[in-house]
């Protein structure tokens, strides 16, 4: 199909960046996004989180408890001081 499209600034320098990275024309690089959003893909598999070691080891089998027991504190401070 055949058809014009106005594209909005932001938009089109998106376009542009996806045809000259993936060295596209502007037909392709429109339809694969077309393609990718209306089908929901997000991209996700394109980005992946960097991950570094913190050198400490914490059990968090019990971090639920421990919150409850920091809130309790807290209120029980809290109504000593009258707030």
């Amino acid at each position: 199909m055949r058809t014009t499209i106005t594209l909005d600034p932001d938009v089109e320098a998106l376009v542009t960046r996806a045809m000259r990275e993936r060295k596209m024309s502007f037909k392709a690089a429109v339809n694969d996004a077309l393609r990718r959003g209306l089908a929901g893909e997000t991209g996700g598999d394109d980005y992946e989180v960097p991950t570094h070691p913190l050198g400490a080891r914490v059990d968090l089998t019990k971090a639920t408890q421990l919150a409850g027991e920091l809130e309790d504190a807290e209120i029980i401070r809290k109504m000593r001081l009258g707030k």
